[in-house]
């Protein structure tokens, strides 16, 4: 998994994704019924634009992605209680806490409303268009999905007809029960990669933000966004950009936020600029000392 798990920079800890059959995804019906959160900035699009773009059939092989740079979402200290249970992840997208994903539930069971919450594909990309501004990244590649967990690729097209991979997003099912709303809680790296600061850490301002990368002629552009309160997707703090490129290359930067304390944030490292401005990017979720 990805940026998952508070860890050192270690490899050894990697936890490889279980085996499961690729599913190639058709989004039309749901993304269409999608209800986004607004305010999103850094090139979104409407709801209706996502569901005309990516409906159909899907573009591109469905293929499994095997991580090389270093995973995220692992798991870490227990988050969110779910139940008699506690929620492994920090939930970064769409809700913010185990209460509003339980409120959810209960308003699908009486009324059937936002059923996208119950699709991981149409999750991450609606994670990836509209929370994270990365309106160019508009379709699912492949979903690989193993019973409560979930990787979905999402991409672009290029030359060709061809398709280039931007990332794979980690998904869980946040409750229980098989209408479970689906969570965003990372991403599995590979070519980038957000090793700092650690998956579910507490960080304190300035931050510092680095990983590795493999690539020539890179750009990474840092991102903050806020996961909770009146800010929920908006950015907070930014930094453009840091050269970088070679091979499994470290690279690393700071960035402040304007967000209060102890809000969670999502961290986000993208690079592009040879076909789109993003073209790979990573994930990770942090705490904001209070």
């Amino acid at each position: 998994m990805k940026i998952m798990v508070s860890r050192s920079d270690s490899t050894a800890n990697r936890r490889r994704r279980p085996t499961a059959a690729v599913v190639p995804i058709r989004l039309g019906a749901l993304l269409a019924t999608m209800v986004v959160l607004a305010g999103c900035s850094n090139g979104s699009t409407s709801p209706s634009a996502a569901g005309r773009s990516s409906s159909g059939a899907p573009v591109g092989q469905a293929t499994t992605v095997e991580p090389q740079v270093g995973q995220s979402t692992r798991p870490t200290t227990p988050g969110a209680d779910v139940g008699a249970q506690a929620f492994p992840y920090q939930p970064l997208w769409p809700f913010a806490s185990a209460a509003q994903a339980q409120a959810w539930q209960a308003s699908e069971r009486s009324g059937g409303h936002q059923p996208w919450h119950l699709d991981p594909a149409g999750t991450a990309l609606s994670f990836t268009r509209y929370f994270l501004g990365f309106a160019g990244v508009d379709r699912v590649l492949a979903s690989t999905i193993t019973g409560d967990d979930a990787r979905v690729q999402v991409g672009y097209a290029t030359e060709g007809g061809r398709t280039g991979v931007a990332a794979v997003i980690h998904l869980v099912r946040f409750g229980s029960g098989t209408d479970a709303p689906w969570e965003v809680v990372g991403t599995d790296d590979s070519t980038i990669s957000l090793t700092q600061p650690a998956y579910g850490s507490t960080v304190t301002v300035p931050l510092t933000v680095g990983g590795r990368i493999s690539g020539v002629d890179e750009s990474i552009h840092v991102w903050v966004r806020s996961t909770s309160g009146t800010d929920v997707g908006q950015v907070v703090g930014e930094f453009c950009c840091q050269p970088a490129g070679g091979d499994n290359s470290v690279w690393t930067t700071t960035v402040s936020t304007t967000a209060p304390p102890g809000q969670s944030l999502v961290v986000v490292a993208s690079t592009g600029g040879h076909l789109y401005d993003v073209e790979r990017f990573t994930v990770t979720g942090v705490r904001l000392a209070g």
